[in-house]
């Protein structure tokens, strides 16, 4: 049976973040899916480093999404893909999603989570997933990592356990290679 991966997001995807690991995982031969608050046509963004203290933002490629994160049943899928941008800021506070986080820390199923993706795991109300663990995130996230219990990783990318963390989008070769590793286990 072809393993099923789930990607958690909304409008404001950081476009590489979404794309890179939704081909990546097709290109495995698994099958990915692409929940949002409600089944839509997601907008996303593409951030870049232009000489600024901060990055820029800019619209990117449409992306529909197959389902609402009401409809997820976390038991049918073998791995979780969270992807940065400003998604992340929004989608933590949806209703469905601490249902959703539980189900793989508690199975140990593999979670990937790229730049900002670690505002979601903040929707969490039980920090022991993640107390005495290793995480890294985009910098500015340093705070929402060490609010978890975990400690921030100076490093890129990072694996504690069934996490694999990225700092942002040029992490995305080791990061994939990375998550579909604990994936194939």
């Amino acid at each position: 049976m072809s393993k099923k991966i789930l990607l958690i997001t909304g409008d404001a995807v950081e476009s590489l973040e979404v794309y890179y690991p939704y081909f990546r995982v097709l290109e495995e031969g698994y099958e990915a899916v692409i929940a949002s608050p409600k089944k839509k046509v997601l907008k996303t963004v593409v951030h870049d480093f232009e000489g600024w203290d901060t990055y820029t933002e800019k619209p990117g490629y449409q992306l529909e999404s197959h389902l609402s994160f009401e409809e997820v049943d976390p038991a049918d899928y073998d791995g979780l893909i969270i992807p940065g941008g400003r998604a992340p800021e929004y989608i933590r506070l949806d209703p469905n999603i601490p249902r959703i986080l539980t189900h793989f820390f508690e199975t140990n199923k593999p979670v990937g989570a790229i730049c900002h993706a670690v505002l979601v795991l903040s929707a969490l109300k039980n920090n022991s997933y993640f107390e005495g663990r290793t995480l890294t995130a985009y910098t500015a996230c340093r705070p929402d990592v060490e609010q978890l219990g975990a400690t921030y990783g100076a490093d890129t990318l990072h694996v504690d356990g069934n996490i694999v963390s990225g700092h942002a989008w040029p992490d995305l070769p080791g990061f994939m290679r990375e998550f579909l590793a604990l994936v194939r286990k």
